[in-house]
C-alpha cells in the first residue's frame, strides 16, 4: 500500500504527511463520511506500513485540520460539519436538531431534588434555599456529544418532569404539552470558555476544550421563569449567529 501511495504523493512529503493527506482525501471524497469511525490503530498501521509515531502525527494534524475527533473509549471519528445555530427564537435541542437534519438523542446523567443556590435561586424567583430539581444530561446528535446540559425547575414543576423518560422526551415538550405550561419567552447569555473536566468528561473531548455556555432562563404565562439551563456546546461543533436590528437615533 505505501509503494502505491508514494507514485500518488510528493516524495518530498514526510512519511506522516503523505498518510495525511491519503486520508484527507478519502475523507473529502465520502470514502469516510461525516459521522462514521475511521479503521482501528492497528489496521491502520498495517494498511500503511508505518509506525505508531507516524501514525500518531498523521491523527494529530487531522484533529487540528478539524477532520477527525476522538471520542474517548470508542475510536476515532469523521467529525460532522458544523452546525450554525441561529438565535432568532426560543427553541429547544430536539427542535435545532431536526430543523438541520440530525437526529437528537440524550443521556441522562442525574435527576435529583436539591436545595437552590442563591444564584440558582434569583433565576427562578425563588428564596435561596428552596427545593428544586437538577437535571443533567448529555445531548446527542447523529451519535456525536454536542451539549452537556444542566437543567433546574421548581419543585412542583420538576416532581412531574422527572417522572417521564428523559432521554426520550424533551423538557419543553413536557412542560408546553403535557403540563399545559407554554414558553413565552427566554433570557440568554452566552460566554466562551474552557471545558472543565467533568464538562469535557460528559462532552468526551479534552479538558481544556473551547466551548459555549449559554444560560438560559425560560418564562411562561405572567412572567413567571420555570427552566433555568446552563447549556455547554462545543466549540467544535457549533456557531451561534443572529441577526440585529440597527438602532433608531435618538432626538437631540
Amino acid at each position: 500500500m505505501m509503494s502505491r501511495m508514494a507514485t500518488d504523493r510528493p516524495t518530498q512529503l514526510p512519511l506522516y504527511a503523505q498518510v495525511e493527506a491519503t486520508l484527507a482525501a478519502r475523507i473529502a471524497d465520502g470514502t469516510y463520511p461525516p459521522g462514521t469511525q475511521l479503521p482501528n490503530e492497528a489496521s491502520l498501521l498495517a494498511s500503511f506500513g508505518i509506525s505508531r509515531t507516524t501514525l500518531q502525527k498523521t491523527v494529530q494534524n487531522l484533529i487540528a485540520r478539524g477532520l477527525i475527533e476522538i471520542r474517548r473509549g470508542k475510536g476515532t471519528f469523521v467529525t460532522q460539519p458544523r452546525l450554525t445555530q441561529p438565535l432568532t427564537e426560543l427553541s429547544g435541542f430536539v427542535e435545532d436538531m431536526r430543523a438541520h437534519g440530525r437526529q437528537p438523542s440524550a443521556r441522562l446523567l442525574a435527576k435529583r431534588i436539591e436545595a437552590a443556590s442563591e444564584a440558582v435561586a434569583g433565576k427562578l424567583s425563588l428564596k435561596p434555599g428552596a427545593q428544586v430539581v437538577h437535571i443533567q444530561r448529555v445531548r446527542i446528535a447523529d451519535g456525536t456529544p454536542l451539549s452537556f446540559d444542566e437543567t433546574w425547575l421548581p419543585k412542583d414543576i420538576g416532581e412531574k418532569i422527572i417522572e417521564n423518560d428523559l432521554e426520550a422526551e424533551p423538557i419543553f415538550a413536557l412542560l408546553e404539552e403535557k403540563y399545559g405550561l407554554p414558553l413565552i419567552e427566554a433570557e440568554y447569555r452566552l460566554e466562551a470558555i474552557a471545558a472543565d473536566k467533568a464538562v469535557a468528561r460528559a462532552l468526551e473531548i479534552a479538558a481544556g476544550s473551547p466551548i459555549f455556555l449559554i444560560e438560559r432562563t425560560s418564562y411562561c404565562d405572567g412572567n413567571r421563569p420555570v427552566d433555568y439551563e446552563k447549556l455547554y456546546y462545543r466549540g467544535d461543533q457549533i456557531q451561534f449567529v443572529t441577526r440585529l436590528a440597527r438602532r433608531k437615533p435618538q432626538d437631540p
